[in-house]
């Protein structure tokens, strides 16, 4: 008997919700529409058409060339789990089976059931509404949940360090290359070819000038060349910023891909994951997750400041770097040893932008004794606080 296989089926509504819930956890667009779709092909082909419904519901949710390439390993790695081997885990708890034939079969039956108990002289089932109050609970910040995890308010509104969807993802990966494009580019000393320009080059005038008989008819030109300033995201992943790390991370990935962004994680020390943040893989939801999970208590925002400087970023951090800080602020050191790395950073010539999940400025000992090397302190809680402060990040 399989051990990751259980008796008790999961409700075919379910399943296909989970799967549609997976393919957007890795870029696929998937809404409300396609899921329908889905639905009704499934009802459409049957249980014993595997390879057809695989094909029908590929053509449904892939949008692309990239989302045709990871179905097949997303649609096996849901339907038909244990068949991959090497990925067997004991956790000691029994989950309900992913068959997709015993999945579109249900479909069929649940259909069958309700027609019949629509019929005349048949009770209809309860709405949401109408359910007994002893079927739900609330949760602990108070907000009415039905038994089995379902919310009587609106999931959107509860995914604020979240922002899975398709459509939150692509405004953030839209509003991402906008605050890129508004990067004010430093003038450099040193100057490249250009038509028109502002200086004559002498030395390749000459050389033109050789097939025109040392005639000087096509003279070079030259400006000064422009520079976007670099960008480095630090992250904190402590077990104080837990529930923030996912949205920060969300959007660390965004400016990884938009302006090519280096990106550390800190706790206890610092670490670089800017090949994981712009890699674009079937997996990389999961990834993101396990960057945030898993990290002990403790924060030494100080020292991984200093292994910034000293070691990762010496040769690129120059004048006119952008330095983003995600941290709540609280550091585990002695509260000098902040001001003393941020002060560190900024020698350099980088600005400093420090971004925090609360209101307010948090109110750190160490954060308070900083605040005269940070250039700009701004909240970050949900997406439209990165939109409200757009005009600020130039």
């Amino acid at each position: 008997m399989n051990p990751t296989r259980t008796q008790h089926a999961v409700p075919p509504g379910q399943s296909l919700a989970g799967f549609a819930s997976m393919l957007r956890d890795h870029g696929l667009k998937v809404g409300v529409a396609e899921q329908q779709a889905m639905l009704q092909a499934a009802l459409a082909l049957g249980a014993l058409r595997g390879d057809q419904l695989r094909a029908a519901w590929r053509a449904i949710a892939c949008h692309g060339a990239r989302d045709w390439r990871q179905w097949p390993e997303l649609f096996e790695r849901y339907w038909y789990a244990h068949r991959l081997k090497g990925q067997i885990r004991v956790s000691g708890q029994m989950r309900a089976s992913r068959d997709l034939r015993q999945a579109v079969q249900n479909l069929h039956e649940q259909m069958q059931r309700s027609e019949t108990a629509s019929a005349p002289g048949k009770a209809a089932p309860l709405s949401a509404s109408e359910a007994p109050a002893s079927s739900i609970r609330t949760d602990d910040a108070g907000s009415p949940r039905a038994m089995g995890g379902a919310s009587s308010t609106e999931a959107l509104h509860q995914r604020d360090g979240q922002m899975w969807l398709p459509q939150e993802l692509g405004a953030l990966q839209q509003l991402a290359r906008r605050i890129t494009s508004q990067l004010r580019p430093r003038l450099t000393r040193r100057w490249r070819t250009a038509q028109p320009g502002q200086r004559l080059d002498l030395r390749q005038t000459l050389r033109r000038s050789v097939a025109w008989g040392g005639q000087p008819l096509r003279p070079a030109w030259q400006v000064q060349r422009r520079e976007t300033p670099r960008l480095f995201i630090l992250a904190d992943v402590s077990r104080s910023m837990e529930s923030h790390a996912p949205l920060f991370l969300r959007i660390a990935r965004a400016f990884a891909v938009a302006a090519q962004a280096r990106v550390f994680v800190f706790h206890v020390r610092l670490a670089e994951i800017t090949p994981l943040m712009q890699r674009d893989s079937a997996a990389i939801q999961e990834k993101i997750n396990a960057v945030a999970a898993g990290f002990g208590a403790g924060t030494r925002i100080a020292q991984s400041l200093q292994d910034f400087v000293r070691v990762h970023a010496r040769a690129q951090l120059n004048r006119g770097s952008r330095v983003w800080i995600f941290s709540d602020g609280f550091d585990t050191a002695e509260p000098d040893a902040l001001p003393a790395a941020l002060r560190a950073v900024r020698a350099h010539g980088a600005r400093i932008t420090w971004f925090h999940p609360t209101r307010e400025v948090p109110a750190a000992a160490a954060l308070q004794r900083s605040r005269i090397c940070v250039d700009r302190f701004i909240p970050l809680a949900r997406l439209s606080d990165l939109a409200a402060a757009r005009p600020l990040l130039h």
